[in-house]
């Protein structure tokens, strides 16, 4: 057998052995939730976290370091969701109780992450960090289309000023490298 050919044959099992073929990427966001001092107000809707509408994986970072297109991509998974207080520092999550992550595409949505009993894990200041439980959904479909959102819907009551949070969003990406 040729060198050549066996070049062929084994090239694609190097390739796959050291793992070119999947990567990691990360998304991050950011959202206020109005205070409302003395007051014992329920959460309203959470409005939308910038930096995870309307994200387009054909001009993310790591997509164009590994040389791949959302086309390219065979599956995608939440590996990680954080979320942190960023400010004030005194801030602590007691009030939220509960928090639900979806993605969503083209008029479909998928629950990717949750978490309940918040107010009762005593994350305390400063700027503490959850992090979520994950479900097993296939994100593929919702990477590949033209755009993607990250939406969130939450139970709780509204803290006593404004506070920032931050989400950080980890993706294990597969793509066909063939």
């Amino acid at each position: 057998m040729s060198s050549k050919r066996l070049l062929a044959i084994l090239s694609p099992l190097l390739l796959l052995s050291c793992g070119v073929d999947t990567f990691e990427t990360t998304v991050q966001g950011s959202t206020k939730v109005d205070g409302a001092p003395g007051l014992l107000k329920l959460l309203p809707a959470f409005a939308p976290f910038e930096g995870l509408t309307n994200l387009d994986f054909s001009s993310n970072q790591e997509f164009e370091n590994q040389g791949v297109d959302k086309s390219d991509v065979d599956s995608v998974k939440v590996t990680r969701l954080t979320l942190k207080i960023a400010s004030p520092s005194d801030q602590d999550f007691s009030f939220l109780e509960s928090l639900r992550f979806y993605a969503a595409a083209d008029g479909k949505r998928a629950l990717v992450a949750k978490k309940d009993g918040i107010d009762k894990l005593d994350l305390r200041a400063p700027n503490p960090v959850l992090v979520f439980d994950l479900e097993d959904v296939e994100l593929a479909p919702f990477v590949s289309a033209p755009s993607m959102s990250i939406e969130v819907e939450g139970t709780g009551r509204q803290p006593e000023s404004d506070t920032t949070l931050e989400a950080e969003v980890t993706l294990r990406v597969d793509v066909n490298v063939f």
